[in-house]
């Protein structure tokens, strides 16, 4: 959770469509259709229906989700909550009667970018080092 304890609330009856933004940690028992960030961590209630992309410090779901999710701790699906999406974390715990459709990728580095994009990156540089060394017909992929 953020430090300074401050949580902005998506109400029950509230929808909100577009980019929500917090300094702080998100709960949302509504709807929301966008984009979320989050500073701190995000919390899907039961009751909640979110269509959107999510990043912030961890995520909790307990509501209907779709979209993607990237966060840089924990992505937590709870017991009787819904994801359809991609997940990006360093950690993914999915309680029992929880639902996931989607890909998982678990990894130290999630929130600071695509990690098969960072993978990608990384060989194409060795391999570009390795054929300034060596010929081309050598290069290694």
């Amino acid at each position: 959770m953020a430090e300074n304890g401050e949580v902005t609330i998506v109400g029950t009856g509230a929808r909100l469509e577009g980019n929500v933004v917090s300094a702080g940690n998100l709960r949302i028992d509504g709807q929301v259709k966008g984009q979320i960030n989050a500073d701190g961590d995000v919390v899907l209630s039961p009751q909640s229906q979110v269509e959107a992309d999510i990043r912030s410090q961890n995520v909790s779901v307990a509501g209907r989700f779709k979209g993607n999710i990237l966060v840089k701790g924990k992505a937590h699906l709870a017991r009787g909550g819904r994801i359809d999406g991609n997940i990006t974390s360093k950690t993914l715990v999915v309680e029992e009667g929880g639902i996931f459709h989607g890909q998982s990728n678990m990894d130290a580095g999630a929130g600071s970018g695509s990690p098969s994009t960072q993978a990608s990156q990384q060989s194409a540089g060795a391999a570009a080092k390795e054929g300034e060394e060596k010929k081309p017909d050598q290069v290694k992929v």
